[in-house]
């Protein structure tokens, strides 16, 4: 039970890792907020294709990375 958790725990950590820099940047950081980067944020515009599932696919992995850390630390202290 052990070694699958590790192992469950690793391919996710990559998996996301991968997922992460997949991802398209969603601004220039401070600087997008000071130049007129709420007009992105308070727009009706929805995201779409692509960018939903990496997005969705990063929160399961995310569930199972965390998840999978939680029950090794629990049950093999």
């Amino acid at each position: 039970m052990h070694t699958l958790l590790l192992i469950l725990m690793i391919i996710s950590a990559v998996i996301m890792v991968i997922l992460i820099l997949m991802q398209r940047s969603r601004g220039d950081g401070l600087s997008e907020a000071i130049t007129g980067g709420a007009e992105q944020l308070f727009s009706k515009q929805k995201a779409r294709g692509i960018e939903v599932g990496l997005n969705r696919l990063t929160i399961f992995f995310a569930v199972v990375f965390f998840a999978s850390a939680f029950l090794l630390g629990y049950y093999f202290k």
